[in-house]
């Protein structure tokens, strides 16, 4: 991936680095260069990046001509109000409070320069507030009242650089493309260039085990594509990819989902795509959605404060509670009488405004269904954990850790075709992404559960008909789509 960085020819203090083409704003924008389109990453340092300023025009044309900026015109207009604020996750306003925590002074203003400071003792500050605001060069303002908050952020030109430290500004920038340079491995060239997100530390809840994830790498370079796993620490080269595959759990509230807006943004190919997480990660939008399109479900109540003790009279006992947001059983409840209802909503009511309600179905497993581009993928039993009435049970004591029951996996075709097509029904209705559906099986009948974004992709267990071939399909769908994409974006 070629690289443009674009400045008035008047700060060429800057200097000049191996394999980066400087452009001033007006060339820029006066000239496209058609044989760079969608293989180059272009980071803007014009002069402003007001709406309709000279250095908005270059991200927004680049983005129009298939390049990647940085910053992209949805980085400029987060950082153009008081939208920056709102977008710190919670594990960054901790780290501001633990970083800070030292300073006498009530304010304090810290300049981000290709992801570094001049101070040492604010790199890991500056890198993560580089990977939640990608622009080169960004300037935030903390105050201090109870605790420590950012206040105000905003992209700044090279012209706002002080001269003081201009000299770090490029040197950080020389550290910075050479990064870009020798981060990949030298490997044989390939037509795309994939990123795996991943998370180590998730254990046993990750989405995809270690072999799985090669084999995803060995299916994808059997495709023509470059995959590379990444954690949310590399998330400053995204823009280095076609696509993005996230295999890590997601959540809206968590940096999977505003990763995966990051790259739909600049033109990638993205499962799971920021809508699929949004719509499958909320329990109340599902019940919603499949009831309106008569998708059979258990018996579905949306609770609130005004009619908990009208359905504690009602309601069918056992009832099953679960957080809008639950994953992985977790946030999910049995609530045996009407005491433990109200209790056990109490709970949920402390963070979620809407609990869902639904009729308990004792099975001894529940149906997985993979669905892909409106195809079912695999069919799997997930039996549930011995002795609990979920597929995975959880100890208090070690929740990283649950217990799970064991998993078949059979052929689609041998699967129960009703099974698959209401799954398929279920999955449509969320997007043409990669979906795990819960399925129950009661009496010859078949009820949706939920909807997954990110299904498990494990060894031994998904692949267990298909074996590579699972991932081979998986990597075919992403090249047709980044070819659509490509194809797209020239036309």
């Amino acid at each position: 991936m070629k690289t443009i960085l674009v400045a008035e020819s008047n700060d060429d203090w800057i200097g000049e680095f191996e394999d980066v083409k400087i452009v001033d704003p007006r060339d820029y924008l006066a000239s496209p260069d058609t044989k760079t389109r969608g293989r180059t990453r272009v980071y803007n340092l014009s002069r402003s990046y007001a709406y309709q300023s000279m250095g908005y025009y270059v991200s927004l044309l680049a983005e129009a001509r298939g390049e990647r900026p940085v910053p992209d015109v949805t980085t400029i207009q987060d950082l153009s109000g008081s939208a920056a604020v709102r977008l710190i996750p919670q594990y960054l306003e901790e780290l501001i409070r633990t970083s800070l925590k030292g300073l006498t002074s009530d304010e304090f203003v810290l300049s981000v320069y290709f992801g570094e400071n001049l101070a040492k003792r604010y790199d890991r500050l500056s890198r993560e507030l580089y990977n939640v605001f990608q622009a080169p060069l960004l300037r935030f303002t903390f105050s201090r009242r109870s605790e420590w908050r950012l206040r105000r952020a905003s992209a700044i030109s090279l012209s706002a650089v002080p001269t003081t430290h201009r000299m770090f500004v490029a040197q950080a920038a020389k550290r910075h493309f050479a990064r870009g340079r020798s981060s990949r491995p030298k490997r044989k060239s390939m037509r795309y260039d994939m990123a795996i997100l991943h998370n180590p530390a998730e254990g046993q809840l990750a989405p995809s085990d270690e072999t799985a994830l090669k084999k995803l790498i060995k299916a994808a370079a059997s495709e023509g594509i470059n995959a590379e796993l990444i954690m949310r620490t590399d998330s400053s080269r995204l823009l280095e990819f076609d696509a993005l595959f996230i295999r890590e759990t997601t959540a809206v509230s968590h940096h999977t989902y505003r990763l995966a807006r990051r790259a739909q943004a600049a033109g990638m190919v993205v499962i799971d795509d920021p809508v699929s997480i949004l719509r499958c990660s909320n329990k109340v939008y599902l019940a919603e959605l499949l009831t309106r399109a008569k998708v059979p479900t258990p018996e579905t109540t949306i609770v609130h404060r005004r009619n908990v003790e009208e359905l504690a009279e009602t309601i069918s006992y056992p009832c099953v509670l679960k957080r809008p947001d639950s994953a992985f059983s977790q946030g999910v409840v049995k609530a045996a009488n009407s005491d433990e209802f109200r209790a056990r909503l109490a709970e949920f009511f402390e963070d979620s405004e809407l609990v869902i309600a639904q009729t308990y179905m004792r099975t001894d497993f529940d149906w997985r269904i993979g669905v892909m581009d409106g195809r079912a993928l695999f069919a799997c039993k997930y039996h549930m954990a011995r002795g609990h009435w979920q597929i995975a049970k959880h100890d208090s004591a070690s929740p990283a850790n649950p217990r799970f029951g064991k998993a078949d996996t059979l052929p689609v075709e041998t699967a129960p075709r009703k099974a698959v097509a209401t799954a398929v029904k279920a999955a449509n209705l969320i997007g043409n992404g990669l979906y795990g559906v819960d399925v129950k099986e009661v009496d010859g009948q078949f009820y949706v559960i939920e909807v997954n974004d990110n299904p498990n992709l494990d060894s031994g267990v998904e692949d267990a008909v298909l074996r590579d071939e699972l991932y081979r399909r998986i990597m075919e769908s992403f090249v047709r789509r980044i070819e659509a994409t490509k194809q797209n974006s020239s036309s």
